[in-house]
């Protein structure tokens, strides 16, 4: 693998812009920037009170996504490896998982980290490793 600058700087960029939307919700509205609670709030309306900023927060993701592709003149691509059977599985499946876990990568790798909780330490390092593993079963080992 070839290190690309122009893919650092997006990374660095969107990490940046996560970060500081993260802080700013915490900031005005006293909420971690969770994703999966987020959607799941907006989607099942949890807490009274609560859809406006859960819908614009959402809403900004996609725009976001679609202002980026503009400014940067490229057209967002979505490569589906499976059909809309395994995608609705996964998203079960991940819906159960950051239930289990109390967060997603997003509330716990982001936000609960930046706080030092050792809960969302312990959940980030769980996700992690069983992702690297998923990757590992699944495509083999580098260079083969």
């Amino acid at each position: 693998m070839v290190w690309d600058a122009h893919s650092a700087l997006n990374g660095l960029v969107g990490g940046v812009m996560i970060g500081l939307a993260a802080g700013v919700l915490m900031l005005f509205n006293g909420r971690i920037a969770g994703i999966s609670g987020i959607l799941s709030g907006l989607a099942f309306n949890r807490v009274p009170g609560q859809r406006g900023w859960q819908a614009l927060f959402a809403f900004g993701l996609i725009a976001g996504a679609a202002a980026y592709a503009l400014l940067a003149g490229e057209r967002l691509a979505v490569h589906l490896q499976t059909g809309w059977f395994g995608m609705g599985l996964a998203g079960v499946l991940v819906g159960f998982g950051t239930s289990m876990a109390g967060g997603c990568t997003s509330g716990h790798g982001v936000c609960g980290l930046s706080r030092f909780s050792v809960r969302s330490l312990t959940a980030t390092l769980v996700f992690m490793s069983v992702a690297g593993l998923t990757v590992f079963l699944i495509h083999g080992r580098a260079g083969r």
